[in-house]
C-alpha cells in the first residue's frame, strides 16, 4: 500500500505530541508520589503508565491516515510497549530508560548486518526523501550507524550516572537535537552525492 500524504503539521503533531505530553507530565508529578494497590509508585512510573496508550494512540492514527508504518515505528512501539510495561509491572524506572538503548542499538546492529551485506538498508527507508547515488547511500549509511551506536552509549552513561530529570531532558531535548544536527552536518555529502530531480517534465 502507499503512504499517503498528510498534513505535516499533523505529522508532526502525531510523532512529536505523546513525547511532549510525557515532558510536560513529568514535570508535573515529578516530585509526587502515588499509592496504588498498597504500593508506592513515583510521579515518573505513573507518567511511563500515561505514555504507552498515547502513543500507541498517535501511532495508530498515524497509521490509519497515511496507510503506512515503517519498521523503525513498528519496531518502537513493540519496545515502548514491553519496556515501558515492565517498568510499570516492576515498578522500576531502569527498564524505560534503557530502551532508547535497545531501540539505537537494534537499528545500528540492522545498518551494520546490511553494510556487511553491501548493501545499504537506510536506503529503504529513506530514499524518498533524499535521492542519493549508490555511493553517497553508503557512507551515509556507515555514518548514521555510528550516530545510532555512539547515542546508545551516551544514553547509557547518563542514565545510570545522572538523575532522572536530566535523562527526561536529554530524551525529549537531547537526542533530538544531536540527530537534527547530524543531518544539518550531512549537507556536503547530499551536495556531492545528490540526485537532481528530473525537470524535464516540468517543460510543457
Amino acid at each position: 500500500m502507499s503512504q499517503k500524504r498528510i498534513n505535516p503539521g499533523l505529522k508532526t503533531t502525531l510523532e512529536m505530541g505523546p513525547i511532549i505530553a510525557f515532558f510536560a507530565a513529568y514535570l508535573w508529578l515529578k516530585d509526587r508520589v502515588f499509592i496504588i494497590g498498597g504500593t508506592e509508585y513515583e510521579g515518573f512510573i505513573l507518567v511511563t503508565a500515561g505514555f504507552i496508550p498515547v502513543f500507541l494512540i498517535a501511532t495508530g492514527i498515524l497509521w490509519k491516515l497515511t496507510g503506512h508504518l515503517s519498521r523503525m515505528q513498528a519496531v518502537t512501539a513493540v519496545l515502548i510497549v514491553v519496556f515501558g510495561g515492565l517498568s510499570v509491572w516492576l515498578n522500576d524506572d531502569r527498564f524505560f530508560k534503557m530502551k532508547p538503548t535497545l531501540i539505537y542499538l537494534l537499528f545500528g546492529g540492522a545498518l551494520a548486518i546490511g553494510l556487511l551485506r553491501g548493501e545499504s538498508w537506510l536506503r529503504a527507508v529513506m530514499e524518498g526523501l533524499m535521492p542519493l547515488q549508490d555511493k553517497g547511500w553508503m557512507i551515509l549509511t556507515r555514518r548514521v550507524m555510528l550516530l545510532f551506536f555512539g547515542l546508545a552509549v551516551l544514553n547509557e552513561v547518563i542514565w545510570r550516572t545522572m538523575s532522572t530529570e536530566t535523562w527526561v531532558y536529554f530524551k525529549t531535548f537531547g537526542l533530538t537535537a544531536a540527530i537534527f544536527l547530524f543531518f544539518i552536518l550531512q549537507s556536503r555529502l547530499f551536495k556531492t552525492y545528490g540526485i537532481e530531480e528530473d525537470k524535464g517534465a516540468d517543460a510543457s
